[in-house]
């Protein structure tokens, strides 16, 4: 306990700091250190207001215990033992939800996300259940007030996308999404379907935070540069001016191409920011493997292979195999409701990071 106060003691007066210096003109004038501070300041926010109402119940508890073992009167020691059971459970509670906020998050989390879609097994079926995630995503990221664009796309032949690339804006966006990688795997009957059976199909999640170019060092004689005609719309200019951009990094084998842009030059800058993102993950979860292989759920291991969501449009239901939740609001869930499904993973990571003591 006394840890864990002075952990929180300390936390407040490095809040009051920050609370300070977020209205020094010299640290408005710089606004990067002004961005950090404001986003520090936000974050420990929540942490020490749960602070003072903490510290408010333990001093309730040292009175009514106080009253109890003091007090002459017998009405009063009965209603101090009252207000007792109640302040006591609340104190356990609130200690278990301030060590969980206390759990240090990645560093990455506050970055901006590189989201992948990817029809798998199923064929037409898999191409139109990527074009259901696309909205499903889209939607959510919209409730958020997320910003998103598109990077590339490659369209299905029945509708849908074999491929789909987005960018994605906002406060703590891999931080949430990252729980979204690897295989969703959906049960229906599909519209191409004559006789009503219920078939299977996949489409692949793949997450990768976004980087700067200082996160990672590329070597541009390590990178075949190609050049190609675009597909799809685009007007008179598509067909007339080499504008999409194909990247292979040898060293790793990693292929990357960008169409979505009018000019050469800009899909290049977009294709080398999806390369760095691509090789910055293969460091991330190499770094977080150890460290995954130990918890029970596997919660956010970035193993695209792992099947982690089934929708089952029968039953009506969505199940994440990773924490064994189902949920029976599938209507819904695929209209952009997932956040109460993110949540869930978000509080099973939290708490294998507990058990494994990583935090305080």
């Amino acid at each position: 306990m006394s840890n864990l106060l002075e952990k929180l003691e300390s936390i407040a007066v490095r809040f009051n700091e920050v609370g300070q210096q977020i209205v020094d003109p010299d640290i408005i004038a710089n606004m990067d250190r002004y961005v950090k501070l404001t986003k520090e300041y936000k974050d420990l926010e929540q942490i020490v207001l749960t602070y003072h109402e903490f510290k408010n119940v333990l001093d309730n508890i040292a009175s009514s215990k106080e009253m109890v073992d003091t007090e002459k009167d017998p009405e009063m020691r009965e209603m101090a033992k009252m207000e007792l059971d109640e302040l006591l459970p609340k104190k356990a509670q609130m200690e278990d939800d301030i060590k969980m906020m206390l759990i240090p998050k990645d560093l990455e989390d506050d970055r901006n996300a590189i989201f992948e879609i990817r029809s798998g097994t199923g064929g037409d079926e898999a191409s139109i259940f990527a074009g259901d995630l696309y909205r499903m995503y889209t939607r959510y990221f919209d409730e958020r007030g997320w910003r998103h664009e598109v990077l590339d796309v490659t369209e299905g032949t029945m509708g849908g996308y074999k491929e789909v690339i987005l960018k994605v804006y906002g406060d703590e966006v891999y931080g949430l999404l990252k729980f979204e990688a690897g295989v969703h795997r959906v049960q229906r009957v599909p519209e191409t379907e004559t006789q009503g059976r219920v078939h299977t199909s996949a489409a692949t999640i793949a997450v990768l935070p976004e980087v700067e170019e200082v996160d990672v060092t590329l070597n541009p004689a390590d990178i075949d540069f190609h050049t190609s005609r675009s597909g799809g719309a685009g007007g008179q200019n598509v067909n007339k001016v080499e504008t999409k951009v194909q990247l292979t990094h040898r060293p790793s084998g990693i292929v990357v191409v960008c169409q979505i842009e009018r000019s050469q030059l800009k899909n290049r800058e977009r294709a080398m920011e999806m390369l760095r993102s691509k090789l910055y993950d293969i460091e991330l979860n190499a770094r977080h493997g150890d460290i995954a292989a130990k918890r029970k759920t596997m919660v956010s291991t970035g193993d695209r292979s792992a099947k982690i969501r089934t929708y089952n449009y029968p039953q009506g239901r969505i199940t994440d195999h990773r924490i064994n939740k189902t949920m029976y609001n599938l209507t819904s869930f695929v209209n952009g409701d997932i956040h109460e499904m993110i949540e869930a993973l978000k509080m099973a990571e939290n708490a294998e990071k507990l058990k494994e003591g990583t935090s305080i």
